[in-house]
């Protein structure tokens, strides 16, 4: 059921919380003995890391039958669902996994790399490779996969994060938990080379290839708000205009990709009154509330930049079209990463000198 889930099946994503229900009401009752085999109580801490609940856990410590790597995996699995980080990386700390069943082991890996992650990146890698091969095909690889990915933006390793995302993207992109992945993919594309340059760009629209061109056109919409969002002006221009070659007959994404472009070149020497003209040719009217706060946002940068003591005497102000009360909070409210637009205008003559140097 799990696997079917990796490859997009949401009745299978329903069905297993029932199935998930049905387990937990199965092991409860059972009698003492039943825990006396390894095998059982292996197959306990695979559940509840599975997505179980942790009672058959607390309930098989109560017994206090169990001893040695059976009592400590019970134990650090049961610290690690709590939250207990600490906890859990003590349990597991002395765990070889490389003895363990291949479903248990895979599990097990999965989360010693979780607590490895922050103070060893590259010895988390390590594990989720070993995840990858234990379980391959499965849901327990579908989120090694996606999760070595972003380990791999964290210590700048552009090579490995390629040929990953590569693999993810053409196996694992109907997978239900793929809607987060894009986004944080779009992000981290942002943080690495890719969007630097019209030839490392090449190698993002190589990786996106994959994509069917309604999966290409939504991640470099997301990349090109993702590059705003950090200031990434030359990357927010490249995407943008990637998703307008991908937007013919979708009249929304067009104009989301119209305003990325023209929220980028606001802040550049020669683009600014393009940029300023384009946004008024915004319809608002289309926009999703996210959109219309970068929109309102946009506006507020462009007036910023038009009574900089830096750029020439001040113009009349740039007339954003009205928006009523209410639209203008439902975005505010809708969209934390531009209630970050405040901070943008006080960074905008940073990235208007940057672009004018």
């Amino acid at each position: 059921m799990q696997d079917q889930i990796a490859v997009g099946s949401t009745a299978a994503h329903v069905a297993q919380r029932a199935l998930l229900v049905s387990i937990d009401e199965t092991f409860i009752p059972l009698e003492a003995e039943v825990w006396q085999e390894q095998r059982n109580v292996r197959a306990a801490v695979t559940f509840v890391l599975s997505g179980g609940k942790p009672s058959i856990l607390k309930r098989l410590l109560s017994l206090g039958t169990l001893a040695g790597h059976d009592e400590r995996l019970v134990r650090g699995a049961l610290a690690y669902v709590e939250g207990r980080e600490a906890d859990a990386k003590r349990y597991f700390g002395d765990i070889d996994v490389t003895i363990l069943p291949p479903s248990l082991a895979g599990q097990i890996a999965l989360v010693k790399s979780a607590l490895l992650v922050r103070d060893d990146p590259a010895g988390s890698i390590q594990l989720l490779d070993f995840v990858r091969l234990q379980l391959p095909g499965t849901l327990v690889e579908e989120a090694a996969l996606r999760r070595e990915i972003f380990v791999a933006s964290q210590i700048g390793d552009s090579k490995k994060f390629d040929a990953l995302s590569r693999q993810y993207l053409r196996r694992f992109r109907h997978s239900v938990y793929s809607g987060n992945f894009r986004q944080r993919f779009a992000a981290a594309l942002t943080r690495l080379e890719f969007t630097r340059d019209h030839e490392q760009f090449a190698r993002l629209v190589t990786i996106l290839n994959e994509l069917e061109p309604d999966g290409r056109r939504e991640l470099y919409l997301m990349v090109a708000r993702a590059a705003i969002d950090q200031g990434q002006t030359k990357a927010a221009i490249l995407s943008s205009d990637k998703a307008l070659e991908l937007s013919v007959s979708d009249r929304v994404s067009a104009t989301r990709a119209r305003l990325y472009k023209a929220a980028a070149v606001i802040v550049t020497a020669k683009g600014f009154d393009t940029g300023v003209d384009e946004l008024r040719k915004i319809d608002r009217t289309i926009l999703p509330p996210n959109d219309l706060t970068l929109l309102d946002a946009a506006f507020s940068m462009a007036n910023y930049i038009r009574s900089s003591p830096e750029t020439a005497p001040t113009p009349p102000p740039v007339a954003a079209p009205v928006a009523s009360p209410d639209q203008t909070a439902q975005a505010m409210q809708s969209l934390p990463a531009i209630s970050r637009a405040q901070d943008a205008l006080g960074r905008v003559d940073q990235l208007f000198r940057r672009e004018t140097r």
